[in-house]
């Protein structure tokens, strides 16, 4: 009976523990030991050192990759980080027909991105619905899906068009750790909506800000269905605008994909996406490190005080 009691909790554990290791732990291990050959199918691999790091430095299309990157970062993160907070602000009231506004904000998201992908190209198209639109006012018709910077534009707004359901659930959720009654002290010492937002939601939701932004940024950086279907898989004019999953997926296909060379490429995105998942647990343990800190300072000074007391009580009865 002992012995089926100390082996069950890790029978319990053991499946998810083997796949892990097969199926993350292990190919992430295989492939940084790759990005260090000159891996093809269907040959031997012979181990190069970092010269796959330095062709990274001179290839011309991890640059526009990189730069695609950023750009999706620098745009995505606050239209994703604030809209979905005044969206979950608006439905949060109870009022008649929100329920029904909630699951409207809500179907984007499990709306297929391949199929949402296919109407975007539809709408963009030379001859699409906007084109059409847009001669029909008069104007001339824009080039939205063979120039580099209007893909990633027509992109991103997929992109936010999809993600704003999913943040606005975790924005709601935060929002219930608001006590009310801070919003109606504040009402009757006069503060308005606006000094409210950022002087009681804001800080309250402070922690769910900083994982939605660290969420975006990540999944910026690997973004690739978008792209890759708005472009049909080209990644724009001269591949410009590529995303790096995307210029992955095209170095390793195929029987002549350079294997070693797309491995240091994810370890270059795997660095890339970690950094703000690090920032995010630094900026969060640190606020409860110095709260720790802050709370040991206070025994150390209780207990000094204790026998600084008891060290005169000592000496008042010696005299």
């Amino acid at each position: 009976m002992r012995l089926r009691q100390r082996l069950t909790p890790y029978i319990l554990v053991a499946p998810a523990t083997i796949w892990v290791l097969v199926f993350a732990l292990w190919p992430f291990l295989n492939t940084v030991m790759l990005a260090f050959t000159d891996a093809r199918p269907l040959r031997p691999a012979q181990f190069i050192g970092l010269d796959n790091f330095k062709r990274i430095l001179d290839d011309p299309q991890v640059g526009y990759a990189l730069t695609t990157c950023f750009v999706y970062v620098l745009v995505c993160v606050p239209l994703l980080t604030i809209i979905p907070l005044l969206l979950a602000l608006l439905i949060s009231k109870y009022m008649p027909g929100m329920s029904f506004f909630r699951t409207v904000y809500y179907f984007p998201v499990i709306a297929s991105v391949v199929v949402v992908g296919i109407i975007w190209s539809w709408m963009f198209d030379s001859r699409g619905v906007v084109n059409q639109a847009i001669e029909f006012l008069g104007g001339t018709g824009i080039s939205f899906l063979t120039d580099r910077w209007w893909i990633l534009m027509c992109s991103i707004l997929l992109t936010t068009w999809k993600g704003l359901g999913y943040y606005m659930v975790v924005y709601l959720a935060a929002l219930g750790n608001v006590g009310r009654e801070l919003h109606e002290a504040a009402a009757l010492d006069g503060a308005g909506p606006i000094r409210r937002f950022w002087s009681i939601t804001v800080p309250g939701v402070r922690g769910a800000m900083l994982l939605v932004s660290a969420l975006i940024t990540t999944s910026a950086m690997r973004i690739f269905s978008e792209i890759y279907i708005l472009t049909n898989g080209s990644g724009g004019p001269g591949g410009q605008a590529m995303s790096l999953v995307m210029l992955i997926q095209r170095k390793g296909a195929g029987l002549d994909g350079q294997l070693g060379y797309a491995s240091a490429l994810s370890v270059v995105l795997f660095l890339l996406t970690i950094g703000p998942l690090l920032l995010t647990a630094f900026i969060n343990n640190g606020t409860d490190i110095a709260a720790m800190r802050s709370r040991l300072r206070k025994r150390r000074a209780h207990r000094a005080a204790l026998r600084e007391n008891a060290k005169r009580a000592s000496e008042r009865a010696s005299r």
